[in-house]
């Protein structure tokens, strides 16, 4: 039996509809007070990562866990979410990280899941750890300027990074967490080219059919909007990651194509997937 935390996320929902697909028993844990929906066949237990004796009942019987910490994990008691995951018998486990933990280590943004991934590495638990880059997801940002005027303001427009699709991050999570193979491995996570946000716009105005128009905030602009909603470490951290990317933020990782055995989706589509929550 799995057990997914943050199921109801980009990640979890779809790695839960793979595990269930395949057969496998899942267990999908989030806080939500309201009812959840989740595949047929898996179960869904409440629990809080900051409450760690409330993951207690979920772990039971459980092989494996997939991990996702909020933010960068900074509020929570690890030691102790990873000793309630031992005591109950669970052996891997695979953590969702940042890319940044390896390209940024010292930042204050990452610095607080670089000493996760630490914690996990010497839990004793067999571990993966998977390193995502900028999710493709992120553009649902923009859905609601693009149904409500069919524009997109966002900074750094011509500065091209390797989003990754999470639906390919989960496939990745549920051959990690269903294959032994895979344990002690830290895996980067990109999507298959650089894409600029101008060049993401254009990808969804494709999948509308009309044009949506792109304007260029400022750099300042862009933090005032970002800090409505994001701690300012971790808006400074990621300004300076869209805006000024390090060359192997760049880099396109072979690694979603080593585990998958084919090439990661490009963003056009995940937008054509997506694109209904933009009309």
């Amino acid at each position: 039996m799995f057990v997914v935390t943050g199921a109801t996320g980009n990640v979890g929902r779809t790695l839960l509809s793979i595990l269930a697909a395949s057969g496998a028993a899942a267990t999908a844990v989030s806080r939500a007070r309201r009812p959840v929906v989740v595949p047929d066949g898996v179960r869904h237990h409440r629990a809080d990562l900051e409450r760690p004796e409330s993951l207690r009942p979920a772990l039971a019987g459980a092989e494996a866990l997939f991990l996702l910490v909020e933010g960068a994990g900074a509020h929570l008691d690890v030691p102790e979410i990873l000793r309630v995951t031992t005591d109950a018998g669970v052996k891997r486990i695979v953590l969702q990280s940042s890319q940044a933990v390896g390209t940024r280590p010292g930042t204050a943004s990452h610095a607080p899941l670089r000493a996760i991934e630490e914690q996990v590495r010497r839990s004793g638990l067999d571990w993966t750890i998977l390193r995502p880059g900028g999710f493709a997801s992120n553009a649902l940002g923009w859905a609601e300027s693009v149904r409500d005027g069919r524009m997109v303001a966002a900074p750094f427009g011509e500065v091209g990074l390797p989003v990754i699709d999470p639906d390919d991050i989960a496939e990745v999570a549920a051959v990690a967490l269903r294959d032994g193979a895979h344990v002690g491995r830290t895996y980067e996570l990109t999507g298959p080219t650089l894409s600029t946000p101008r060049e993401r716009v254009a990808d969804l105005a494709t999948a509308l059919g009309e044009p949506i128009s792109f304007v260029e905030q400022t750099p300042d602009e862009a933090r005032e909007q970002l800090l409505r909603f994001m701690p300012p470490p971790v808006v400074e951290g990621t300004l300076a990651i869209i805006g000024a990317p390090t060359a192997r933020e760049q880099r396109i990782s072979p690694d979603v194509s080593e585990v998958l055995g084919r090439p990661p989706r490009p963003f056009a589509a995940w937008a054509a997937r997506t694109i209904d929550s933009f009309r």
